[in-house]
């Protein structure tokens, strides 16, 4: 980040919003909440979120891994064999999503309602 530039999510050149559209993506979000239970290999991770593509389970855990969330382990065996986990950083990133989704699970039945309104 430049050295004139204070983080501000509500700054459109803060660098923040790049790393918060990677947490707080659809997938993105899924990933770290799966991550919290412990390591898992990419098969796994994917059945693990449901409706999620290879694709994109590729592509949002390349950026929670650029952005210092995600530790990619690479095995040399054959086949190749690679986990995921979550670093000190993800794993207290994944902790507050978490308890964003919870919460929003708890009141799934008001917001529903509300949708209906």
């Amino acid at each position: 980040m430049a050295h004139d530039l204070i983080p501000d999510v509500l700054n459109d050149r803060c660098p923040s919003r790049a790393v918060l559209n990677h947490v707080t993506s659809r997938w993105g979000v899924l990933i770290l909440i799966a991550l919290q239970d412990g390591t898992l290999r990419f098969s796994a991770l994917r059945r693990r979120i449901g409706g999620v593509s290879e694709r994109m389970l590729a592509q949002s855990l390349r950026l929670l891994e650029d952005d210092g969330f995600v530790r990619r382990t690479a095995h040399p065996v054959v086949p190749p064999h690679v986990d995921y986990d979550l670093t000190p950083l993800g794993y207290e990133v994944a902790a507050k999503v978490h308890a964003l989704a919870s919460l929003i699970e708890g009141n799934l039945g008001q917001i529903i309602a509300q949708r209906k309104a």
